[in-house]
């Protein structure tokens, strides 16, 4: 593909071929490709950091040191918090909120964990819901962005229950060229389970990806790609979407 470079939003001057290489996730044929792979995950985290340097509002220091973590670190901070929630309340209090905050190792002066906190209780109840939070937290993304990532997820979503699992993959990705599947080393569920372990952080990989996830996931993705059309491009070629 030959395309003028686009502006990119994190650094990166590379142009629109070289930003589909990079970004391309495994596609539903017979070619897996991927997007956000661990090149993409390196420049975002590089970039990241640079703009923490200069950057003094608390909710977005927290979102780059997200993305210091790559395409999944919003995703990551969400898994932590979703660990702490014993009843399933989708809430924390602000003692849980800190320590989730601590657990996860993001570099947030208690005060401003605080005033974070104070900001997200609206209501003075004491306690926040913690998806709102996170959503908070994601990278804008236009409505033309979200239809098409949720166009994705419900393509994967074979079962219809908001949840990709392995089984969800069976029949709806094709793993058979895929390298390590053809020379013996890794079995059909292996290549399902490291595709969804993609959408992971690196220390808490379950097998399975929500739609709340995938939205995540691909809100660091897009963080790195400025132009609408680029990024919708990019998922239907990557994920074969009418």
């Amino acid at each position: 593909l030959k395309q003028e470079r686009p502006k990119q939003r994190y650094g990166n001057p590379g142009g629109f071929s070289t930003l589909i290489i990079v970004l391309f996730h495994f596609s539903i044929s017979d070619r897996c490709r991927m997007a956000g792979t661990s090149r993409h995950d390196r420049e975002m985290a590089i970039n990241a950091k640079k703009q923490l340097a200069d950057c003094s509002d608390p909710i977005e220091r927290l979102r780059l040191q997200c993305l210091a973590r790559g395409s999944a670190g919003i995703k990551g901070l969400g898994r932590t918090f979703r660990i702490m929630d014993d009843d399933n309340s989708r809430t924390l209090d602000m003692k849980e909120f800190l320590k989730g905050l601590s657990d996860y190792g993001v570099l947030v002066e208690k005060e401003d964990a605080i005033k974070l906190f104070q900001h997200f209780d609206r209501d003075g109840s004491g306690y926040i819901d913690f998806d709102e939070f996170l959503m908070s937290l994601r990278p804008a993304m236009s409505n033309a962005r979200k239809e098409v990532v949720l166009q994705a997820f419900k393509k994967l979503d074979k079962t219809g229950d908001g949840v990709i699992t392995i089984e969800d993959l069976r029949g709806v990705y094709n793993v058979k060229h895929h390298p390590k599947y053809q020379n013996g080393e890794w079995t059909e569920d292996q290549v399902f389970r490291k595709f969804l372990d993609s959408f992971d952080s690196p220390d808490d990989k379950d097998g399975k990806v929500t739609k709340e996830e995938f939205m995540n996931y691909y809100s660091g993705v897009s963080a790195s790609i400025d132009t609408d059309i680029y990024f919708i491009l990019m998922m239907k070629n990557a994920w074969k979407l009418d």
